[in-house]
């Protein structure tokens, strides 16, 4: 007879769990994989960035030409604007618009020199034009009687300069060019231990002038913007502060003159040996007065 089997006795019973995995040994667990690091996206091209840059270069541009600067100084701020909004953009690259941003400062600041300078060169032109006054020494040996020329007559030019003792006045000062020495290394060499000898192919020239100054200011006037320069037959020129050398009985330039005071002694040149008798002297009578051009023998 047989015995009927229990329930529960040797019978397979679902597992209380839908799912259970099956148990692996250590041994045979499989390697751990690290994850591969996420690749950072690239950054797109800054479209924003490219055109404050191309503006920005634009307005650099036009900003050191003083017949555009107007249109230097519309640009130049947009680009500014620009560069900004640029860097602040997300996944955009930057480069661009730092560049745009430097060059936007850096024109800005040019283009303010390049104005002031054609501010000061129209203010020149508009106000110092018409004070200036020459009269031209007559056939007489040291003799400086003659009428009044006005520089914008035709003398007084590089091509038909005044002759040396010409006396050139504005409303505030004198100036005569008393003599001119040519082949004067010499002497200048010797006037001070720290000169130093003139270039291969130059030579030192003296030039002896006065200043004398005319004006009422109670607490007088320096003759420091009364300048005497050289000009070389080739149009170069040739300041006092070309090459900084000490002149035998130089001038004084920044002593106070009253009404009447005059200053006098030379100015020293370095200047070309073979043209040195070709070139001119360009004088002004003040920072605002007229160029004009007195002969060196």
């Amino acid at each position: 007879m047989t015995t009927p089997e229990l329930p529960g006795d040797g019978a397979q019973h679902p597992s209380p769990h839908p799912y259970q995995p099956p148990y692996q040994q250590a041994g045979n667990a499989p390697a751990y994989t690290m994850p591969a690091p996420p690749v950072a996206p690239k950054k797109q091209l800054n479209v924003l960035g490219l055109i404050a840059l191309i503006t920005a270069v634009l307005g650099f541009i036009f900003a050191c030409v003083p017949g555009a600067l107007i249109i230097g100084w519309v640009l130049l701020p947009i680009a500014f604007i620009l560069a900004i909004v640029s860097l602040f953009l997300k996944d955009k690259a930057k480069w661009m618009g730092i560049a745009a941003l430097i060059t936007s400062v850096v024109g800005t600041i040019v283009g303010f020199i390049v104005f002031t300078a054609v501010v000061a060169t129209s203010f020149d032109n508009a106000f110092g034009s018409g004070d200036t006054t020459v009269v031209a020494p007559s056939n007489e040996a040291g003799a400086t009687t003659g009428a009044q020329t006005n520089t914008n007559a035709g003398a007084g030019t590089r091509e038909n300069p005044y002759p040396i003792g010409s006396v050139i006045e504005s409303d505030e000062w004198r100036v005569v060019v008393n003599s001119v020495t040519l082949a004067a290394t010499d002497a200048v060499v010797a006037a001070n231990s720290f000169n130093d000898p003139p270039a291969a192919g130059s030579e030192y020239i003296l030039v002896n002038y006065s200043v004398t100054y005319k004006g009422d200011d109670p607490n007088g006037q320096t003759p420091m913007f009364v300048s005497v320069d050289y000009v070389t037959a080739d149009g170069t020129t040739v300041d006092g502060t070309k090459k900084m050398v000490v002149a035998p009985d130089s001038i004084n330039n920044l002593s106070t003159l009253y009404k009447g005071g005059t200053a006098t002694g030379n100015d020293a040149f370095e200047v070309p040996s073979a043209t040195a008798g070709d070139g001119v002297l360009a004088i002004r009578a003040g920072m605002l007065s007229d160029k004009v051009f007195v002969a060196v023998k």
